[in-house]
């Protein structure tokens, strides 16, 4: 592993896709963290023509900005390995949290499922029992005139004008 250097940190470039994953109170933490120890872990930079990228350490660079610090303990590493840093989802904790969290969720997903279908049958047999005796609602007379069926209240003027045309009242 190459050894840590000090960089200026204006020569530093922050791509934009990095920038927006800055979180403010992170960067506080290490800047106190960095008045108390130092600055532990160099953060990784690459050469891009005549510049310096930034590939990890983006809190730490930000938090020795806000410290006012004019230079950072840093690691050049070649291009080849920048890019073939390993992704977050590959590590192996990262992984198993995400498996438990997948199996929570289909234990809860199946768990209310099996809550509805009880509620369902539970209200289907109260459902039946109550509608064992014959009754006269406008909604099981299907000999009930369209007018006396209880209408949605229209929205606005148009649907009001439009329900009136249909039911054949004047407006």
């Amino acid at each position: 592993m190459p050894k840590p250097e000090s960089f200026p940190i204006e020569t530093i470039f922050v791509p934009t896709k990095q920038k927006k994953a800055l979180r403010p109170e992170t960067v506080a933490e290490i800047a106190e963290s960095m008045l108390d120890i130092g600055q532990q872990t160099p953060i990784s930079i690459r050469r891009d023509g005549d510049r310096l990228v930034l590939v990890e350490g983006l809190h730490r660079l930000e938090a020795c900005k806000a410290l006012g610090e004019t230079t950072i303990l840093g690691v050049l590493v070649p291009a080849e390995l920048a890019q073939a840093k390993p992704l977050l989802a590959e590590r192996p904790e990262v992984e198993a949290e995400r498996l438990k969290m997948a199996r929570l969720k289909q234990l809860r997903l199946e768990k209310e499922a099996a809550e509805a279908a009880t509620a369902a049958s539970k209200g289907a047999g109260a459902s039946q029992a109550t509608r064992t005796g014959p009754t006269k609602g406008v909604r099981d007379n299907a000999k009930a005139s369209p007018v006396r069926m209880v209408k949605a209240k229209p929205k606005s003027l148009s649907d009001w004008i439009t329900q009136q045309k249909g039911s054949g009242s004047r407006y």
